[in-house]
């Protein structure tokens, strides 16, 4: 049976909440018209729309894959939004994200997860470290995890440094054929050990036309900006085939996370 995805929801931004300042991106709790509170990530912070390519893209495979992401939402700031903002940093970010912007939803309570707190069983870490390989995700380490604990459930966050050839396109049709060498600093690394068995269920899941409804969830306005592209159709289809390259390659990225997994002391 083919997955559907649907199709995510808009929401105006209401008030600014709270900044994350742990974030690179400057992430912020806000408040939306629907009265949710949602983790805003902007596209006036210093990666630009980039980020907000890989936080959909990453997300919502995870999401096809089964794992747990909280609800990804398009949000609009408007141009008047932010100006009785006292902070001038916080200011200029909002000014800089009038428009389309990409939020989660905020798991109120949730704790950052601790490896040495919570145990994560062999098949879900497997998974994880499978889906950071497949996206060449730097961003799960011990140092800054991406994972929270809410409802005595594991929930990944914060796809934003996903893709990251992308910040420069030459050459990713080579990129997409390698090997992620940074999986060995993975947090959940030494407890995947059935990474043959989730390359095996997860690549059927992942097929042609999910893969297309996925990039197709992407804003065109996010792709007309990069000018290695004519058009963003062009953008578009760069992603698909990149993400299926991987996928038709996946044993690379497989073997280099068990490879390092040995060396894990």
């Amino acid at each position: 049976m083919k997955k559907k995805l649907q199709q995510l929801r808009t929401v105006n931004i209401t008030r600014y909440v709270t900044p994350l300042r742990e974030g690179g991106s400057l992430p912020a709790i806000v408040e939306a018209a629907d009265d949710f509170l949602y983790v805003l990530k902007f596209r006036g912070a210093g990666q630009g729309v980039k980020a907000l390519i890989a936080e959909l893209i990453g997300g919502e495979i995870a999401r096809a894959l089964g794992l747990r992401v909280p609800e990804i939402i398009f949000a609009t700031i408007d141009e008047a939004f932010g100006r009785t903002e006292p902070d001038e940093e916080i200011q200029d970010l909002l000014k800089a994200s009038t428009g389309l912007n990409l939020g989660l939803h905020y798991l109120s309570g949730s704790v950052t997860f601790d490896p040495a707190v919570i145990t994560v069983d062999a098949l879900l870490a497997s998974q994880i470290v499978w889906l950071d390989c497949l996206l060449t995700n730097m961003d799960r380490t011990v140092r800054n995890t991406n994972m929270l604990w809410w409802h005595k459930e594991l929930w990944l966050i914060d796809h934003g440094a996903c893709l990251y050839f992308h910040h420069n396109w030459n050459n990713w049709q080579e990129q997409a054929m390698r090997p992620f060498v940074l999986i060995k600093d993975h947090v959940l690394l030494s407890k995947a050990t059935m990474l043959n068995e989730v390359d095996t269920a997860f690549r059927p899941i992942l097929t042609r036309a999910l893969i297309q409804q996925i990039v197709a969830l992407i804003p065109a306005e996010w792709l007309e900006s990069d000018l290695f592209f004519t058009s963003a159709e062009q953008h578009r289809q760069a992603y698909i085939q990149f993400l299926e390259t991987r996928l038709a390659h996946s044993d690379i990225f497989v073997k280099e996370a068990q490879h390092a997994a040995k060396s894990v002391i």
